[in-house]
């Protein structure tokens, strides 16, 4: 049963529809439902349906797609000696095939693209001298190594240039996708569970699956994450091997920037990581961010200071704040830290990060959905003219307003005591002093249950509670 994904589905069933040949990439982080996706929504009537293998030669990959043919309906198969061997006889069994539109589905395609294989080249040919020139074809490629599909087929220039007819960026689902899944599943948990949950494991499908109705959150997170057969103990290691090849500087890249939750600039990450400053460290960024692990932003009013990426995967940052730190293999983990300072360290950084992924949510509940704006964390050192301040979270906004924002895992509504509000006003002009911004700001406070009203509540303009969230 398909959750969301509803303009993903429209795509692809509006290919069904076409008067002309359709092809299709989709791409997104691995685990995030791509296959899941595409099976679904065609019921899996594939005319052709092969998934590369992982870690294959070319040898390999060829004897599995002889494999697919025969399991298709090819009566005759030669032995395939090379991939323009593979897509004519391809071309063969669609040929053959009776469907009026003769769907081909070619899962984890960047496996099938091994050294010297020339396998760009057949399927350039494939489609650019049978599939295009016919009406009935709809093929759908697909893969989790996010960077080859984006450079191999969405901005190749070569004979694939601009023959997509369509892409697909499947992102996580979102809190409210989330929710629906749990009730689907019958998972007897709260926003504030799901909101947690969230925090740990992204809106990853395959993660949520292993979530059982009859543990508490707690007991859940520790069975899946610590336990010594647990299911995902290991997800990490897996992860980015499976994306990227020579996946050793992303994982010290993603290392480093799980310890600082604002980010880091390029000179910072060279600099933590000790890896050289080449074009190899140049794909290295552009890889992990294209597959959705890192962002990158501006600090706002600092230019000079240059591009700042962000670490944005949750699991990523889950793993190396906890797991890899669980040196005793304590299977209780979790739950026995549940009342620690660890806990509440971890809840309000992880919080500041659910944010930020749901700031078209944010900006919904404070009605500027329509207003250009970009989202930013902010922070300035302590000088003789000011104390060193940090914001969590400010959107600067297209009609002149700037909406700093601090963000409470509470347990109840958040009450601000004076300490408080005078800290947040100092922030606020420390902000202004810093940026000489001529832009209204507005105090933000992002909480669970909201805020109570007391003598110094009136310092915060807008209350966005965990529900806003949901949208």
């Amino acid at each position: 049963m398909l959750i969301g994904r509803t303009e993903e589905r429209t795509i692809l069933l509006n290919a069904v529809n076409s008067d002309e040949s359709q092809f299709i990439a989709v791409y997104g982080r691995r685990r995030v439902g791509k296959t899941y996706l595409i099976k679904q929504t065609f019921n899996e009537t594939f005319a052709f349906q092969h998934t590369g293998l992982a870690k294959g030669n070319m040898h390999e990959q060829l004897a599995e797609f002889q494999e697919s043919l025969k399991r298709y309906g090819l009566k005759k198969v030669k032995r395939l000696l090379s991939w323009q061997d593979a897509f004519h006889q391809l071309e063969a069994l669609l040929e053959s095939k009776s469907e009026v539109k003769k769907i081909v589905f070619i899962d984890e395609m960047p496996w099938l693209d091994t050294p010297q294989s020339n396998f760009i080249s057949a399927l350039e040919h494939f489609w650019n001298g049978w599939a295009n020139m016919r009406h009935d074809i709809i093929l759908v490629v697909c893969g989790s190594a996010t960077s080859w599909i984006v450079n191999k087929i969405i901005n190749d220039y070569g004979g694939l240039h601009n023959r997509l007819t369509n892409q697909i960026y499947l992102r996580p689902f979102t809190l409210s996708e989330c929710e629906q899944y749990c009730k689907i599943k019958e998972l007897p948990f709260s926003r504030r569970d799901i909101a947690e949950a969230y925090m740990i494991m992204g809106g990853i499908p395959y993660y949520w699956s292993f979530l059982k109705k009859e543990n508490s959150l707690a007991q859940n997170i520790d069975a899946i994450f610590f336990k010594e057969m647990s299911p995902l103990r290991m997800e990490y290691n897996v992860l980015y091997a499976s994306l990227f090849k020579n996946a050793t500087s992303h994982v010290a890249v993603v290392d480093v920037l799980s310890t600082k939750m604002c980010g880091m600039t390029r000179k910072e990450i060279l600099k933590n990581t000790k890896l050289s400053d080449n074009s190899a460290f140049c794909k290295t960024i552009e890889e992990l961010e294209q597959s959705g692990f890192i962002r990158k932003y501006n600090q706002f009013g600092n230019k000079e200071r240059g591009t700042i990426y962000q670490l944005m995967d949750n699991y990523s940052l889950f793993y190396n704040r906890y797991i890899k730190s669980n040196v005793n293999n304590d299977e209780r983990f979790w739950s026995n830290n549940m009342q620690s300072r660890l806990y509440t360290t971890w809840v309000g950084l992880a919080f500041e990060r659910l944010c930020l992924q749901h700031i078209t949510q944010m900006k919904r509940s404070l009605g500027i959905s329509g207003i250009i704006s970009n989202a930013f964390s902010w922070h300035t050192l302590a000088t003789d003219n000011h104390s060193g301040v940090q914001i969590d979270l400010l959107i600067d906004r297209g009609d002149n307003v700037i909406n700093l924002c601090e963000m409470k895992f509470a347990s109840d509504e958040y009450v601000v005591d004076k300490a408080y509000e005078e800290t947040l006003r100092r922030k606020c002009s420390v902000f202004k002093q810093v940026t000489g911004t001529k832009k209204m700001t507005r105090l933000t406070l992002v909480s669970t249950y909201g805020l109570r009203i007391n003598p110094y509540s009136g310092c915060i303009n807008d209350v966005i509670v965990l529900d806003d969230l949901f949208g």
